[in-house]
């Protein structure tokens, strides 16, 4: 699965959604974890009301199952978690690499069920109509 970090420096979550400069994206399974992309966003990032900031952020993070963030506004945690991702807030900033050992091991032995779930997007199964008919 994949996640995203909002991050000022591509090191520790340490930004706020909406003013992030940088998303790192990372693969994750039970066995390891890889960096994929850092996505980097120019502009006045730190305009409050400025929704149309969002629309880039959320499009880049579009198939991560989880978002960790510093902090999020109300409007940008409702549009993540309408894109059906789980946003995750860390308390101070904290290292991603540390972050991603951290869900590794859950991912190990018994994931809750809120990860379970965010863990098959992307992968929800798809049925050919069609063909159920035909042998059907």
């Amino acid at each position: 699965m994949k996640v995203a970090f909002a991050t000022q420096d591509l090191v520790r979550v340490d930004a706020h959604f909406g003013w992030a400069k940088n998303i790192a994206i990372y693969e994750l399974t039970a066995e390891g974890y890889s960096f994929i992309e850092a996505i980097e966003f120019q502009g006045d990032l730190q305009e409050d009301g400025n929704e149309d900031k969002l629309a880039p952020k959320l499009d880049a993070i579009k198939d991560c199952a989880i978002l960790y963030v510093a902090a999020i506004g109300g409007s940008g945690a409702a549009r993540v978690v309408a894109s059906g991702i789980h946003p995750m807030k860390v308390p101070q900033p904290e290292n991603i690499a540390d972050l991603l050992e951290k869900l590794k091991v859950v991912l190990q032995g018994a994931p809750p069920p809120w990860l379970r779930k965010v863990m098959t997007k992307g992968q929800e199964r798809t049925f050919d109509f069609e063909e159920e008919a035909a042998n059907g």
